[in-house]
């Protein structure tokens, strides 16, 4: 029998846990519950979940400190739900590491369908791939073990960050849709409105301007980005 997926919901909404609870235990999902943020972080870095769904408001500690916290330690992939219209929280949550977020309130399917897309990608990373090594500039990924390097120095990125800067590296020099990179760096399609891509990029590049390389992705307003070898 196939295992089921472990899940953490890390809210202080009685009543929206339990009905996602039951909601996504009808998915097939295992599901256990933190209502604070203190006790979100002890339960995430002592067990072992797929995934973490985690609301920005909460007592103890709020969503973000929680992220952080956990961030240093595991890299689970995970949802931010956040007040809806308010772009500051999505923004930080996103600069911060989490996997996708998802404004208040929601329809349950499309947290499922959000949830099972960063499943796959995480699942996928997972498997073995072939020993492959891109070369770009000074810029080295490694599919297999999912690393990047400058100039032989470990590049620090999350797994969506990993994910993007793949593809890109896969079509250096050529011109990468909004829609490609959600497609196949966040296992999804893009939809109306949504940041995530641009915000995603915009922390990569933060980080590879920290190892002097952030002039190699290339912003083309309207279109995409483009990863150059940074030789022009």
């Amino acid at each position: 029998m196939k295992p089921m997926t472990q899940l953490l919901l890390i809210d202080d909404d009685k009543e929206l846990t339990s009905m996602l609870g039951e909601y996504l235990a009808a998915e097939g999902f295992a599901i256990e519950y933190a209502c604070n943020g203190r006790e979100g972080v002890d339960m995430a870095l002592s067990k072992h979940y797929d995934a973490l769904i985690l609301d920005v408001m909460m007592p103890e500690l709020d969503g973000f400190e929680v992220l952080r916290r956990i961030r240093i330690e595991s890299a689970v992939p995970v949802i931010m739900l956040t007040a809806k219209g308010d772009d500051i929280d999505r923004i930080v949550g996103l600069e911060i590491g989490a996997d996708d977020y998802l404004p208040k309130p929601f329809n349950p399917r499309e947290l499922l369908a959000r949830l099972r897309a960063i499943l796959r990608r995480a699942q996928s990373a997972q498997q073995p791939q072939q020993d492959q090594t891109l070369t770009i500039g000074p810029l080295e990924i490694a599919a297999a073990s999912r690393s990047a390097l400058v100039s032989g120095e470990p590049l620090d990125l999350t797994s969506t960050e990993f994910n993007l800067l793949q593809v890109l590296v896969k079509q250096a020099g050529k011109i990468v849709t909004k829609a490609n990179l959600s497609e196949n760096g966040l296992g999804r399609s893009l939809e109306k409105y949504d940041r995530s891509i641009d915000m995603h990029m915009s922390n990569l590049r933060k980080k590879m301007t920290q190892k002097n390389i952030g002039e190699m992705i290339i912003t083309v307003r309207g279109q995409g980005y483009q990863l150059s070898d940074g030789s022009s």
